[in-house]
């Protein structure tokens, strides 16, 4: 009699730089949130009543400055006063709930994540674990889960909130004033362009510098334990070594400066675009005070309303490469759940409790599939470490870290480049084996 471990997987695999969405996958990762859908209708709720506090605030002052002041009204303005106090309180605590029930939702659904991951991989045969690093299973229940909750409990939550932000003060501001308002809207395309190129800029940026933090953390994991210090030492490479980690962590130092002067630059343009907006509005509004059209109040209130409309257009316009990512984390945990059983047990099978019987071998030879394969695929997290380029130490993109790793004729562990690490199981594990037990 010849047992053969074997079994096919099939694999999810993303070579594009820009992650894809479908709606089967949203509405997998949907089903996450429907243990939490308590938590998420009182988020939405709180959304609704602190957006509609943001817009007392301006109204407000425009009486203040129109109405209460010029009539000296003094009951008025303690009355007006004792609002401003009121709704910084209000909103504080909304805020704060709102962060409880968030904080409930996130935390939820990463447990439900990794327990999901954990069960199913006690499940899997030696042979899965064989051909799998554990460094990306790590990453599968670490980053990718982290990564993945942030689609229902802070991706979804800030579109809904800029969405609602933004249309509820639109409208605000139409009544106010119309011409205004098409004046303020004017820069809106010119606004969403450098935030989309200048946002991708700084995306692919960070996303760089997140690689190198992994190839020169990956370096030290390797390094610096206790066989890669023996290898080390035995081999003479102190110095090589050193040489390494210099180039790894000096592409580190050059990211982080990169990264520093674009995300400057990028708040930079979009603060004079801006500041573009809120002079056309505080210059026409000037002449129609002028011509007695509308009062100074007006323009006040209008000046407060352009920044909460600014930043909840800007927010949208980055929200379809935030939710993305987040959910094709939730892709690549899904990856590993989906993976099949070499050995399934049967739904039907029975607990043996009291047992008395024999078990007897006759020429039995086991071996395990000798595929070289990781059953998980190699894919890039967008935003995220990638735990490939970390060990592999290539880096698309970086400007030292990738180049210091092909100049090695092999890392610290003494493999050849080039070749594909063996399985670390023998082909075959019983020959021809028979006993009674």
């Amino acid at each position: 009699m010849s047992m053969h471990g074997g079994g096919r997987y099939s694999f999810l695999t993303s070579t594009d730089e820009r992650p894809k969405v479908t709606w089967a996958l949203i509405q997998r990762v949907l089903r996450y949130g429907v243990p939490y859908r308590f938590h998420i209708a009182g988020m939405l709720l709180l959304i609704l009543l602190h957006s509609g506090l943001a817009l007392v605030s301006p109204l407000i002052l425009r009486d203040l400055i129109d109405r209460t002041l010029p009539n000296k009204d003094l009951n008025r303005l303690g009355l007006l006063s004792l609002a401003l106090l009121f709704l910084p309180l209000a909103t504080g605590i909304m805020g704060v709930i709102q962060r409880r029930l968030n904080a409930a939702v996130g935390e939820g659904v990463i447990y439900d994540l990794r327990v999901a991951l954990y069960a199913h991989l006690q499940r899997m045969s030696l042979r899965f674990f064989t051909n799998t690093k554990v460094g990306e299973l790590m990453s599968r229940l670490n980053n990718d889960v982290v990564g993945a909750q942030n689609a229902i409990s802070n991706t979804t939550v800030n579109i809904v909130t800029n969405l609602v932000q933004g249309v509820a003060v639109f409208l605000v501001m139409f009544s106010l004033e119309w011409r205004l308002t098409l004046i303020s809207v004017v820069i809106l395309p010119l606004l969403l362009l450098v935030a989309r190129l200048l946002g991708s800029r700084l995306r692919l940026i960070a996303r760089q510098a997140m690689e190198a933090n992994a190839q020169m953390n990956a370096m030290m994991n390797e390094t610096l334990n206790i066989g890669g210090t023996l290898l080390v030492k035995l081999f003479g490479r102190a110095q090589t070594e050193v040489m390494r980690f210099d180039n790894r962590a000096s592409a580190v130092r050059d990211l982080g400066v990169r990264r520093a002067v674009l995300g400057a630059t990028f708040f930079m343009v979009v603060g004079l675009i801006s500041a573009v907006g809120t002079a056309l509005v505080y210059g026409l509004g000037g002449y129609f005070v002028i011509q007695g059209s509308f009062s100074i109040g007006t323009i006040v209130a209008f000046g407060a309303y352009l920044g909460s409309l600014y930043g909840a257009l800007q927010g949208l316009a980055n929200a379809p490469t935030e939710f993305a990512t987040s959910v094709v984390s939730f892709e690549r945990v899904f990856e590993v759940i989906d993976l099949p059983m070499d050995v399934p047990e049967k739904p039907e099978a029975l607990a043996l409790e009291a047992v008395r019987g024999e078990l007897i071998f006759e020429n039995v030879t086991f071996r395990y599939q000798s595929g070289d394969q990781n059953p998980l695929s190699e894919v890039r997290r967008y935003g995220m470490q990638s735990v490939t380029a970390a060990l592999s130490g290539e880096m698309p993109g970086s400007t030292g870290a990738g180049k210091a790793a092909e100049s090695e004729p092999s890392e610290a562990a003494g493999e050849a480049v080039g070749e594909t690490p063996s399985s670390q199981a023998r082909l075959t594990a019983l020959e021809d084996i028979p006993f009674h037990v």
